[in-house]
């Protein structure tokens, strides 16, 4: 038995944290495993441990990390509290602990895919006259495609099934940032099997179909590429 419409929030929501937090990974991850990938300087490992942190780090250590950064009071969280913008307790809360958790999975794959890159295709880019800008969009990533999405791939799913993280700093509001591992955790402790049971189908189905579908794009780009 499906459940009703109306109980399709956290489906919805769940979607659009995981949207909405891969594009900010993107926008982080993408250049800082480029620049990982390729320079050596003081402090490198610094960075790279705490990016990678949250790997290891059990989810509700990281949201109570969070909370103390984003809390009310925290230094972000009391400077947007001073401009009366809410983010504790709201989706936005979600989508920022999806992206910390997510990143580390999206910076490893991003960060090996650069650096297999053979460096002797950029520099005959260069010889050529092409700028670095160039030579990173028509040489780098596209030699580098196949690791990024995988990247993309594994942080989609990771951000989707966020609940330990997501639960410290956004809570379980229905209507507002219940997301589907929430709904399913709450669904199973008040006795709702029926939800529970259709919302874990909907998010086992919809993760199968994506990664099915990467890996199948994956094997006919390598048989293309022989």
């Amino acid at each position: 038995m499906f459940i009703q419409l109306k109980d399709w929030f956290p489906v919805f929501l769940s979607l659009r944290v995981a949207v909405v937090a891969l594009c900010i990974v993107i926008l982080i991850g993408l250049p800082l495993s480029r620049i990982m990938a390729r320079r050596e300087f003081f402090g490198k490992d610094i960075i790279e441990a705490a990016v990678t942190l949250p790997l290891v780090l059990p989810p509700s250590v990281v949201g109570y990390g969070l909370l103390m950064v984003i809390g009310k009071n925290g230094p972000v969280g009391r400077f947007f509290s001073e401009l009366e913008i809410p983010i504790v307790f709201t989706w936005w809360a979600a989508v920022l602990a999806s992206t910390v958790v997510s990143l580390p999975l999206m910076y490893q794959s991003a960060k090996a895919a650069f650096a297999s890159v053979d460096v002797n295709f950029e520099k005959a880019a260069r010889t050529l006259g092409a700028n670095e800008m160039r030579v990173f969009f028509t040489i780098t990533l596209p030699l580098a495609w196949p690791g990024i999405i995988a990247g993309l791939v594994l942080s989609f799913a990771r951000a989707l099934g966020e609940f330990g993280a997501t639960l410290m700093v956004a809570g379980n509001i229905p209507g507002q940032t219940q997301t589907i591992p929430l709904a399913i955790y709450f669904a199973v402790g008040a006795g709702d099997n029926a939800t529970a049971r259709t919302l874990v189908a909907i998010i086992t189905i919809f993760s199968f179909v994506v990664i099915f579908w990467v890996n199948n794009w994956s094997k006919k780009r390598n048989i293309k590429l022989r």
